[in-house]
C-alpha cells in the first residue's frame, strides 16, 4: 500500500503529538516524587480540600481528592459515503468519424469520453452523535500518623483537554 506524502506527514505528526502526551502512569511517577514525604496539608493548601477521608488503625488517613472538573463538547461526526460501484454511474460516449481525403484515402477516426451522471445528492450519515465529556482528575493519598503524605496514586484519570492522555497530569502541572 503508498502512502501520499500529506497521508504520511500526517501520520508523522500524528506520532510526534501522541509521543508528547504523558500518560497517567507517566503522571503517578512525577506526582508521587514531588508530594510522597510531604505534609497533606501542603497539598490541599496547593489544589483544595478532599472529597473524603477514611481514617486508618494505625492513626493515618486515607483521603480521596478530586479535581480539575471540566467538560468537553465533542460535535457529531458525519461521513458522505460513495456509490459502491462508481463505474455503474459512468456513460462512455464513442463516436466514430470517416473522412474521405482528397487523394482518395478514407481516414477513419474513433473518438471516445467518458464522464459520471450525477444522480440524486447523497446526505452525509452520521457516524457518531454529538456529546459531552467529563473530564477530572480522581486521586488517593495515604499519609501515615504524622500525616505526611505515604502513598499517591490516580485512582480516576480521564483524557486531558486536547490531544493529552491524563487530565492529572494537566491539573498536577507533570511536563513530559
Amino acid at each position: 500500500m503508498k502512502l501520499s506524502f500529506s497521508r504520511a506527514a500526517a501520520l508523522g505528526v500524528l506520532a510526534v503529538v501522541i509521543a508528547g502526551c504523558t500518560t497517567t502512569e507517566e503522571a503517578n511517577k512525577a506526582i508521587q516524587s514531588k508530594w510522597i514525604g510531604q505534609p497533606v496539608d501542603s497539598f490541599f493548601t496547593y489544589y483544595g480540600p478532599p472529597v473524603s477521608s477514611f481514617p486508618l488503625n494505625d492513626g493515618g488517613t486515607i483521603y480521596t481528592w478530586v479535581g480539575g472538573q471540566t467538560t468537553r463538547y465533542v460535535p457529531a461526526q458525519y461521513q458522505t459515503p460513495q456509490p459502491a460501484n462508481q463505474d455503474a454511474n459512468r456513460v462512455t460516449r464513442t463516436t466514430t468519424e470517416t473522412h474521405k481525403k482528397a487523394d482518395g484515402n478514407t481516414v477513419t477516426t474513433t473518438k471516445s469520453s467518458s464522464f459520471g451522471i450525477s444522480g440524486q445528492p447523497v446526505a452525509p450519515q452520521l457516524v457518531s452523535p454529538a456529546r459531552t465529556e467529563e473530564l477530572f482528575c480522581e486521586l488517593q493519598i495515604t499519609t501515615g500518623p504524622d500525616k505526611s503524605i505515604r502513598m499517591l496514586r490516580a485512582t480516576n484519570d480521564t483524557d486531558g483537554e486536547g490531544f493529552s492522555l491524563s487530565r492529572c497530569a494537566e491539573v498536577m502541572g507533570v511536563k513530559k
